[in-house]
Parts: structure tokens; C-alpha cells; sequence
């Protein structure tokens, strides 16, 4: 059954790979034909997925295996990353349709594709480093597509920088790991954390450097604060790209702490540290989006905080939490990129709010107290105690707060008994299913067994009630704005926000400086 499931697993990214390999001439010759052939193999590679998840289900019991490590974590992404990959490759067949570069664009998108799954079925630290590298470098190749534009060509450089500092982390995290456990096997050194976790001895500075260079690598890889701006300048790019990078790339970040969690959560600080820059990447871009007109460039910030949110809910432990927002992110955010040339015409037949004044602060202060109601409901309803639970009732907390927008948004249309009964409600359903499917992703995928450990002392209560008071601050400047338009310093702070607070700007000159981009003269 081991063999039957590691078959099926390893043959979607085998095939993906050895099509990938193929001389690129060859394959711009064929064209169209070349990526049929592809969307194929990706939708082959989705069906083995599929299988090798069913025959794990069946007999969920590791094997012996250096090479792969499959247990629910891999099987839930394999199947998520194939089926993506499936798509965008049957997407691009039309949407590159008669572009000379067909072929090459094929050959890498399989490269790409087939490194992905690689990272997801790894069984040791090299290979998922040289996974993780190829599938850097396979991006590169897509960010190119074509080379004489200077803004492409200044984005993939961006990337190629920072995606070798986030190798140099990984690199060094090898050495350090097989240094201190004398093994690179997964099971080996899972096996070893737990022992650690278990004894409850404090860790040496090797340990705490492992889980800081961890937390800096997936923080460059996932595009967060102050490494973000080459993300939304990709834009020039092909849209399957764009597409692609959800598809276990941008958010490889996520699944390198996801799945070495009983490493990272050896190391608190670090876990805290990535919490404190992924909340503050995803307020932070959440700002800079709602300035941009662009649909691509708006998705692409808005992907910088999903990925800042989902790093708060790894530093937070709730790693559970953080697989369903990969999964349903992944899925969401994949669709909106394809579907993004029809979202003006959408957008124009969807019903927005008519204008309205400023909030009452009767009415933010009843939706805010209705939502932390329907939260604490929730989690009794559920069974969930939360003094041994801080990271989900910070998080639900957070959540509170979008229920709260949401609420005020409602009940400022048309403030009655019926409206008000209906909006509680709904919150409700929405909260138990909330915490229901957390939970359901925590025992699905394991990762329910570790935790930061310092969130329940007092540096990890002023962490949570710091993170709480920005996402509070964000909502109530949010309930504000309407009344804010008209303002002096409101239109600049618009203006600052639209530029990216010159974040972006800055690392324009710095690549400049270091990688000049030469301007191709027609």
C-alpha cells in the first residue's frame, strides 16, 4: 500500500519534470501542440494525486522512505498544487495561443510545476532545499517571458535577489540541522524535536538560530515586509504566472514553517517575531491595496497580506488555521488572477452600498460587541476552552473584527429588529463554522500538536495585545473613512499609500544600483 501511495504521488512531478527537460526549440516548434501535451500531464499528475490521497486515507501509516514524506499535510497540498497546475495549463493553451515563445513558456511552467510537488513530497531537508531552489529559479524563467520589457525584467531581478537570500537561510539551516541532530531524513529529525518538546529542557543558541533562519526564509520567499515589492511589480508578466505562483509558490513560505513546525516551535522568539511581521505585513498591504485602480495590482497586495495573515497564524502555532487559509487562498486568489479581465464588467453589475455618513459610534460599538458575543458562543458551542487555546481566540478575536465591519456595514443600510436578528445569526453560522473547520484542519493535518510556548507568558500576552490593538486601530480608521475623504491630511496619507509608502521605490534604486536594467531602444 506504502509503495502504491509513494508511486502514484512521485509520478505526477516525474512526468511534469522529464516534459519540462525537453529542448526548448523542440517545443516552440510544436506550440500549441507542446501545451496540450502539458495540460495533459498536469491533469494526469492532479488524477495520481487524487489516488495517492485516496490509498493514504486507506492506510495512513508512514513507510521507510528518505526520500518522501507523505502523510495528510502532503496529501492535501498535493492534491491542491496538481489541480491548480491542471488548470493554469489548460488556461494557457488559448491564452498564449500563436506566441512564438509557446513552447518555452510550456517548458517551464512543467519545470516550475514539477519542483512545487517536489517540495511538497520531500522526504529530507537537501532535497527540499534543491526543490525549493529549482522552483525559484523556474520562476525566474516565467517572470522573463519577455525580456524587453524593463519592468518585468526589474520585478525578476528583485525576486532573484531576494530568493537567493532565502536560499542562503535554508543552506545555513542545513548545515545547522545536521550539525546539532546529525540527520536530514524528516522523520529523523521530528522524532528528535519531539524528545526536545517532550523533556521541556531549554534549547541551545544552534536550535534558536535554526528557528530564526526558518522564520527568514519563508519571509523572503512569501513576499513579507520589507521584501514584498517585487510581487506586485510581476504584473507584466503572462496572467497564468500570476496564477501559477498560488499554486504552492508564494506561499511556500507558509508550508516551509507548516511542515518543519516541530523545529520552529523550538524557538518562541522566532515564532513571535514571525507573528509581530507577518500581522504587520498584512495590515500594512491591506492599506496600499484599497489605493491601487489596477485589478492585478490590487489582487498581487492583496496577496502580501493573505501571506502576512497566514505567517501571523504560523507564529501564533495555529498551523491548522494556516493550511485551511493556504488551501482556500490558493483557490480563491488562482481564480480571481484568470478571471481578472472580466472583474471590470463584474464589478459593474455587483451591488454596492449607497454613500452613507459617518459611523454612528453606537453602531460600531453594538456590531463590535455583537461579534466578540457571537465569538465567545461559538467557542463555547464547539467546547473550546479558551485558556488553553490563546492563538485561536486572538485569531477568532481578529475575525470579530471583520464580522464587526460587516455587521456595521449591514445594520447602517437599514437598522431594525429584523436586520439586526438576521445579521446575528448569520455571524454566528459563520463563527462555528469558522472554528469548526480549524479544528477539522488541525486533527486532518496533524499539525494541532505544537505550539508557541510563549504566548502564555507575559512577553506573548503583550505580543497578543499588541497585535489585537492594530487590528482594532485598523478597524476603527476603516469605520472612519468616509468622513475622512475631504481632509488635508487624509488625501496625503492617500497619495503616500498609493506610492507604497516609497518602499517599493527604494528597492527599485537598490536593485538598480546593484543589477542595472539597460532600456532597449525601438
Amino acid at each position: 500500500m506504502h509503495l502504491m501511495t509513494n508511486l502514484c504521488a512521485g509520478a505526477g512531478p516525474l512526468a511534469l519534470l522529464v516534459f519540462g527537460l525537453l529542448p526548448t526549440l523542440w517545443l516552440n516548434r510544436q506550440g500549441k501542440r507542446a501545451a496540450r501535451t502539458a495540460a495533459t500531464l498536469a491533469l494526469a499528475a492532479f488524477g495520481a494525486s487524487l489516488l495517492a490521497a485516496v490509498t493514504w486515507l486507506c492506510q495512513p501509516t508512514p513507510g521507510p522512505n528518505a526520500f518522501i514524506y507523505f502523510d495528510n499535510l502532503a496529501a492535501v497540498l498535493l492534491v491542491l498544487v496538481s489541480f491548480l497546475l491542471a488548470v493554469v495549463s489548460r488556461y494557457s493553451i488559448n491564452y498564449l495561443a500563436g506566441d512564438p515563445a509557446q513552447g518555452r513558456f510550456t517548458k517551464w511552467l512543467c519545470l516550475t510545476g514539477g519542483a512545487v510537488l517536489t517540495i511538497i513530497l520531500s522526504g529530507n531537508l537537501v532535497q527540499f532545499a534543491l526543490a525549493w531552489c529549482a522552483t525559484s529559479l523556474g520562476l525566474h524563467q516565467l517572470l522573463l517571458f519577455y525580456p524587453d520589457r524593463p519592468g518585468a525584467v526589474l520585478a525578476a531581478r528583485k525576486k532573484f535577489i531576494i530568493s537567493r537570500l532565502g536560499d542562503i537561510c535554508l543552506l545555513t539551516v542545513i548545515v545547522l540541522v545536521h550539525h546539532t541532530f546529525h540527520s536530514w531524513n524528516f522523520s529523523v529529525l521530528f522524532a528528535a524535536a519531539r524528545q526536545i518538546h517532550q523533556a521541556g529542557v531549554s534549547t541551545g543558541m544552534d536550535i534558536s538560530a535554526i528557528g530564526f533562519l526558518l522564520v527568514a526564509g519563508a519571509m523572503l520567499k512569501s513576499a513579507q515586509f520589507p521584501f514584498h515589492s517585487w510581487l506586485p511589480d510581476t504584473m507584466e508578466t503572462p496572467t497564468p504566472v500570476s496564477a501559477l505562483m498560488h499554486a504552492g509558490i508564494i506561499n511556500a513560505g507558509g508550508y516551509l514553517i507548516i511542515r518543519l513546525n516541530p523545529l520552529v516551535t523550538l524557538s518562541p522568539a522566532a515564532m513571535s517575531t514571525l507573528a509581530l511581521f507577518g500581522a504587520f505585513t498584512a495590515l500594512f498591504a491591506s492599506l496600499v491595496m484599497l489605493t491601487h485602480a489596477s485589478v492585478k495590482r490590487s489582487l498581487a497586495f492583496s496577496t502580501v497580506a493573505q501571506m502576512g495573515f497566514m505567517m501571523l497564524e504560523c507564529g501564533l502555532g495555529a498551523f491548522g488555521l494556516a493550511v485551511l487559509h493556504l488551501v482556500a487562498h490558493s483557490l480563491y486568489k488562482a481564480h480571481a488572477f484568470l478571471a481578472s479581465g472580466s472583474m471590470v464588467s463584474m464589478a459593474k453589475s455587483a451591488w454596492t452600498p449607497t454613500a452613507r455618513p459617518n459611523a454612528h459610534p453606537l453602531t460600531l460599538v453594538a456590531a463590535f460587541a455583537t461579534a466578540i458575543g457571537l465569538v465567545i458562543l461559538a467557542m463555547r458551542w464547539l467546547g473550546l476552552e479558551t485558556g488553553h487555546a490563546p492563538a485561536p481566540v486572538l485569531l477568532g478575536c481578529t475575525f470579530a473584527m471583520a464580522l464587526a465591519y460587516a455587521l456595521w456595514n449591514l445594520w447602517s443600510q437599514s437598522l431594525n429588529f429584523k436586520m439586526a436578528a438576521f445579521g446575528a445569526v448569520v455571524g454566528g453560522g459563520i463563527m462555528v463554522v469558522y472554528f469548526e473547520l480549524h479544528q477539522v484542519f488541525s486533527r486532518l493535518t496533524g499539525q494541532n500538536e505544537w505550539a508557541n510556548s510563549q504566548l502564555n507568558t507575559w512577553p506573548g500576552m503583550v505580543l497578543m495585545a499588541v497585535l489585537l490593538a492594530l487590528f482594532l486601530l485598523v478597524l476603527v480608521v476603516q469605520t472612519q473613512l468616509p468622513a475622512w475623504t475631504n481632509r488635508p491630511l487624509f488625501q496625503a496619507a492617500y497619495v503616500h499609500a498609493r506610492n507604497g509608502f516609497y518602499f517599493t521605490t527604494l528597492a527599485n534604486r537598490l536593485v538598480a544600483a546593484v543589477w542595472p536594467v539597460k532600456k532597449t531602444v525601438k
